[in-house]
This record gives C-alpha cells, structure tokens and sequence, in this order.
C-alpha cells in the first residue's frame, strides 16, 4: 500500500526536480525538492528547501549509510565469519576510493553491478518460491490476517496491531523505494533526460519493481521457508531463509545479493546528501563531507542495529516533511507539465500509427 501511494509522489518529486533543476559550479546539472522551492515557489517559502537540505544532509548518514553498512557487516560475519570491524574498515576504504572519483566513477560502479545482482536476486528468489509454490496462497493469507488483527511478537515479527504494522509497513516501504524523501529527483536531474515527465515516469517504474515486486517475493520467502519464526532480524533473516530453500548456496548468494545493493545504495546517498550541503553552503562543502560520509560507514558496520533503524525512520520523517508539502504546493504544476505532454505525445502516436496503417 506504501509502494501504491509511493508511485504518485516519486513521479510528481522526480518530475519537479527536472523541471526545476540547475547547473552548478562545476557545470553538472543539479535538481531535488530543494531547487524545486526554489525556483517553483515564492522567496517567503526559501526556508522550506533549506529544511530539506539541512535534514537530507544529516538523514543520508543513517538510511544511507550507517544501515547499509551494519547489513553488510551483519551478512558477512553471520555467512563468513568475517569481523564487523574487519567488514567496516575495507568498505570504509572502498568508500573512500570511489567518492574521491566523483560522480562519474559513482555511475560507472552502479551500473555494472545492481542490474546483474538485481536479475540474479529476482531468479533465485523465484526459484524459491516455486520450491514451495504450494505454501504461497497460505501466506498471502497470513499477511493479509495479521495486517488486520492483534497479533503477539514470534521470531522475527513484531507484532502488536494495527499501528504497529502500519508503523513498519511504511517506515520500511519508505526505506525500501524512497517515496516521498525526495532524493529520486536529485538522482533523475543530474541525467541527461531532457523531459520531465518522461523522468518521473521512471522513477514511477522504479518503486513498482522494487517494493511491490521485489519485496513482496522476499516476504513470501521469509514466510514460505518459515524463517520468519527464527528471531532473527535483518539481513541475517534473509539470509537464514535463502539458506534454509537453497543450503550450501543460498546464504552465500544473498549475502553477494546485499554487499552488492548496500554498498551501491552508500554511494547512491553520499551523492544525494552531497548535493543537499552543495546547496546549503556550496561546491567547498565536497571534501570535507566525502571525508566524514566515509567515517561513518565504519561507524554504521559497529554499531548496533536497533539504534540505527531507530535513527534513520526519525531522520526520514523530519526530511519527507518539507518535500511532501512542496509536492502539494506545486501540484497545480505537475498537473499542467503532465497534460502538455501528453497533448503533445498521444495525438502524435496516433498520427504515426495511422500513417503505418496506410502504407500497410
């Protein structure tokens, strides 16, 4: 249902931030909730984008880094063994490695490696769910009952009612596909789409894969495999479940699976929480953030879990706030940029298609 919402207020944030986006210092363009403000709204409402990028800039130090870093940490010590402080200090040197290369490097890196993982992910977690194809519909069943009714905790699971899986359906939905923060659009701007609604129906895209198709196959599979009783929690859960389905290769699959999407998701938010303190305070700001961003991922891969989510869905909420209200403030604008394109593209389409049916 997140994922649902989620959809319209990633198109409408990715359509203004192109819409609205600059060029910096260094001639890249720039966009984001706070450059829509900016040159959307009126000067009285200056402070609003200047919230958003003070609570982007400290947000992506939790959602985008301290939590991606303690999954790897967690996956690798429980798969290989290996020390979270070991885990900790070679990503905090990759990390390093790769910002020190600036944008460029951080595109080059992502694209070769999160659509081979993402296929591959997909696979195995289909392959899963046709182990156990006969337990699905029961599962189903089973989200459906306790997302309704009173339930107590079990495993991994935490149960309590109503609000309480309403709390973490969105909280989590949020963390999962970035509705509504507004950090899609700082990600759209700097591409080379010159359209913006082209722009935001990708990002559209982009949550319908990841939350509603990607997600919901890992919970069928936390369900399916009976992992979910385990009490374990994060990317440890996942994992004992693969393993449980696939033994001798699923733990080690999904533990490939996550170092490779929360390392590129740390990469992913340095960018956006750079560009929050570019906006703040200017092109200076690079260094010294891209230093202290890469402190950190030491600091998310030792520290415990609990306390990091807690952080990171509080910071999330201070930084959804500003983004949301500029969405409902310059809707009258997503609105006229959408019908002027679609006039313009469907009378189109229909013209090429009639002139293919005559010369056929």
């Amino acid at each position: 249902m997140t994922a649902l919402v989620g959809m319209a207020t990633k198109y409408a944030e990715v359509l203004l931030a192109v819409h609205y986006r600059e060029t910096d210092d260094h001639g890249e363009q720039v966009g984001g909730p706070m450059y829509a403000i900016k040159n959307g709204l009126s000067r009285r409402w200056r402070w609003l984008g200047a919230a958003f990028a003070i609570f982007g800039g400290i947000a992506g130090f939790g959602i985008g880094n301290m939590v991606q870093s303690n999954s790897i940490a967690d996956v690798m010590n429980a798969s290989f063994g290996v020390s979270p402080w070991v885990s900790g200090v070679v990503m905090m040197v990759l990390t390093g490695f790769v910002l020190l290369g600036g944008v460029k490097r951080i595109g080059a890196v992502a694209e070769k490696l999160v659509p081979f993982m993402c296929i591959g992910y997909v696979v195995v977690a289909l392959v899963v769910l046709g182990l156990y194809a006969d337990q699905i519909p029961a599962a189903f069943g089973l989200i459906f009952h306790h997302a309704f009714n009173p339930t107590a905790a079990t495993g991994g699971f935490v149960g309590a009612g109503v609000t309480m899986a309403m709390r973490y359906g969105v909280a989590r939905g949020i963390f999962s596909n970035e509705a509504g923060l507004g950090t899609a659009g700082i990600a759209q701007a700097a591409g080379a789409t010159s359209n913006p609604v082209f722009s935001g129906l990708i990002g559209m895209m982009g949550t319908f894969i990841d939350t509603i198709i990607v997600c919901t196959m890992t919970g069928l599979v936390l369900i399916v495999t009976g992992a979910w009783h385990s009490g374990l929690k994060g990317a440890v859960l996942s994992s004992s479940a693969f393993e449980t389905a696939l033994p001798g290769f699923g733990s080690n699959f999904l533990a490939l699976a996550i170092v490779v999407f929360a390392f590129t998701t740390i990469l992913g938010w340095a960018y956006y929480g750079e560009k929050c303190w570019e906006y703040l305070i200017g092109t200076r700001s690079e260094k010294p953030y891209r230093l202290l961003w890469t402190a950190f991922v030491l600091v998310g891969a030792v520290t415990h879990l609990d306390f990091v989510w807690l952080v990171s869905d509080t910071l999330n909420a201070f930084m959804a706030f500003p983004n949301l209200v500029s969405l409902v403030l310059l809707s009258p604008v997503v609105a006229k940029v959408t019908r002027d394109y679609f006039g313009r593209e469907l009378p189109r389409q229909g013209v090429a298609v009639a002139a293919a049916g005559q010369a056929r």
